[in-house]
């Protein structure tokens, strides 16, 4: 028999809408398991806030022959009150991911999906914290990942991540740049299931240098990895500039468009379908899904958080770890 896939969820900042949507998100029918890792108090304060009602068994590492929803535990470290950021809950912030990871890794769980955080009040509590990105790679001593932003029709993965631009120049190097492109290829292959995946690549520079006079990163850095992965039957479009490469007839036929920094490529994403947005993390030695929004602090317990990202964010981890889930019984 096809076992079901067990979910962890991190609902993220406490005070933001990372409980309310978690919350709304857990009336539906589910498809597998899903684990909330959270205070089991802030849920219900929330759920009674907004009206919802909300139940859950605590989890035991085992699911039992019905889909249902769980509550693994973690202790807030200060009362919560929606809307106001306290820095004195940070620790449980990245409690509730840690405890995440390890389960990841020990196989408890097929998959995660994250909340949103503020990363902002995290650093007030003295943790330095750029991103759950650069975290999960840290905690599950992965070298290398690629962020990867995903829409109903369009996929933008980045080339640098959390950086000041000052320093994007300097961060796009051969080395990095090819370990991106052979992620992002593998992630297409593995998690998507594209045989012969085909990447368009941004430049860095504005017309992708304009032959050298606008900038050399592309003739120094970026041809000569495109032309050597090329060699190894990679399908690479580029670099191609960034102003026009996501026009929609440019698009067709291509799985993925690699953007070479944040703001390059993700207001495109947003703008094209904010609400249905997700993030994906490919590289690590798990499928890691998350919102692609921030805490909205000003619409905490107000009943007026909308779950569409956190229900696409579950669904395509569910769709990337069902191929694994072949097994006799379940755990």
């Amino acid at each position: 028999m096809t076992r079901r896939p067990i979910i962890a969820l991190t609902p993220g900042e406490p005070a933001g809408i990372g409980p309310d949507v978690a919350i709304a998100f857990a009336q539906q029918p589910l498809d597998g398991d899903l684990v909330l890792i959270a205070d089991p108090a802030v849920l219900a304060a929330r759920a009674a806030q907004l009206g919802l009602a909300f139940s859950a068994r605590s989890w035991s590492g085992r699911g039992n022959d019905r889909a249902a929803v769980y509550v693994l535990p973690v202790t807030a470290g200060h009362p919560v009150q929606a809307g106001k950021l306290d820095p004195a809950n940070s620790p449980y912030v990245i409690a509730c991911l840690h405890r995440a990871v390890q389960g990841c890794l020990r196989h408890e769980f097929d998959a995660l999906v994250t909340g949103p955080v503020h990363k902002g009040v995290i650093n007030d509590a003295g943790i330095a914290f750029t991103g759950h990105t650069e975290f999960l790679a840290a905690e599950s001593d992965t070298a290398q990942v690629v962020m990867m932003l995903a829409a109903p029709g369009l996929r933008v993965a980045l080339a640098t991540t959390h950086l000041p631009l000052s320093a994007v120049s300097r961060a796009i190097t051969r080395e990095h740049l090819t370990g991106v492109l052979r992620i992002l290829h593998a992630g297409l292959r593995t998690r998507f299931g594209i045989a012969d995946p085909q990447i368009r690549v941004c430049g860095l520079n504005p017309h992708a240098g304009e032959g050298g006079h606008l900038g050399r990163e592309e003739i120094e850095v970026i041809e000569p990895v495109l032309a050597a992965l090329r060699a190894e039957g990679f399908r690479l479009h580029g670099p191609v500039p960034a102003d026009t490469a996501f026009i929609p007839a440019s698009l067709v036929g291509v799985d993925t468009v690699l953007a070479m920094y944040h703001d390059q490529g993700l207001p495109v994403l947003k703008a094209h379908d904010f609400a249905h947005a997700i993030n994906i993390t490919l590289g690590l030695p798990f499928v890691r899904t998350s919102v692609d929004h921030g805490t909205a602090l000003e619409l905490a317990g107000s009943g007026r958080a909308d779950p569409s990202s956190l229900r696409a964010a579950v669904e395509a981890a569910l769709t990337m770890v069902k191929p694994q889930m072949r097994t006799d019984e379940y755990r």
